[in-house]
């Protein structure tokens, strides 16, 4: 991943294929963003009783529909997945898609994703124990990606000689994205990413300000510099993305707000900032004509 100011964006997958699904990805090539992702859930918050479509089928759709737009996950979590089985699907999406899958994954939260499987009496892992599978799950899939024969034997997963033939497209294998704002999940970023995700320091979405937000997001690409520091590695070898929609305030308001927005943030030293594709009716709901103006035109006045 080269480093720069990139916009890139997130596409729900509620939309049906053949009912406009299929448009938005062409759409988001079109508009000369950097990225599409999807997010990787069972359900999500709000949209639970509505449409959601799986995130593997959707991405590998959205390959052949397209030719040069980066496609991924954001994110990915070990509440649902099993590393050997994700690696088949990354696998095989970075082959359809030529080379263009980015993985997001993170250590997943307490929503859908971590109930939906749940058998009577079985509780839910708690942040400690998601942080544990997190810990094992980053490093076993990164092998699993590189090798073409795994064998594991951990405290959460296994594997008996996994083949995974041919290997990525991308050598030598496809970027993770690691979402993380605590201390282990920041060294999994600095060990095994290509990229680091933040949406911003949660406890300020409802109550903070956006100066607080932008000093949170200072201080969290202060901890990631010295985590890379801690395991040899220059912090500037990682993307740094943004996922907006999460920070006090209306950046997507208008154009010269969210202008505003990511110079500051850019300032800061991400390098990448990703905005939600409108949803009307729901927290993601702005100005057709504002989103689109923001894909085509603010790049060029960010400089």
């Amino acid at each position: 991943m080269t480093s720069s100011r990139r916009l890139s964006t997130v596409i729900l997958p509620i939309h049906r294929w053949h009912e406009g699904g299929r448009a938005l990805w062409v759409r988001a090539e079109e508009l000369g963003f950097h990225a599409a992702y999807t997010y990787d859930h069972l359900a999500w918050r709000t949209f639970r009783d509505g449409a959601w479509f799986g995130a593997v089928p959707t991405l590998t759709a959205a390959a052949a529909a397209t030719e040069r737009l980066r496609l991924g996950t954001l994110v990915t979590s070990p509440n649902f997945r099993h590393p050997v089985t994700l690696a088949k699907d990354l696998i095989t999406l970075d082959d359809v898609s030529g080379g263009r899958i980015t993985l997001g994954i993170g250590a997943g939260g307490n929503g859908f994703d971590a109930t939906t499987l749940l058998g009577s009496g079985e509780e839910p892992w708690t942040p400690r124990e998601r942080a544990d599978h997190f810990e094992e799950f980053v490093p076993m899939l990164d092998r699993l990606l590189r090798e073409p024969s795994v064998t594991h034997e951990g405290r959460f997963y296994a594997a008996n000689e996994a083949r995974n033939i041919p290997g990525c497209v991308q050598r030598p294998r496809l970027p993770f994205a690691v979402a993380a704002t605590g201390p282990r999940g920041l060294k999994l970023a600095a060990r095994h990413g290509q990229a680091w995700v933040t949406t911003g320091d949660p406890k300020l979405y409802e109550a903070g300000t956006a100066a607080q937000s932008v000093a949170a997001v200072g201080g969290q690409i202060s901890r990631l510099g010295a985590a890379c520091e801690e395991v040899g590695r220059d912090v500037a070898e990682l993307d740094k993305i943004l996922l907006t929609g999460f920070t006090p305030g209306r950046p997507l308001r208008s154009f010269d707000a969210f202008v505003d927005f990511a110079g500051t943030h850019f300032e800061l030293g991400f390098t990448e900032i990703v905005v939600h594709w409108p949803v009307p009716d729901s927290g993601f709901d702005m100005d057709d004509k504002v989103f689109e103006r923001i894909a085509t035109e603010a790049t060029a006045q960010l400089g």
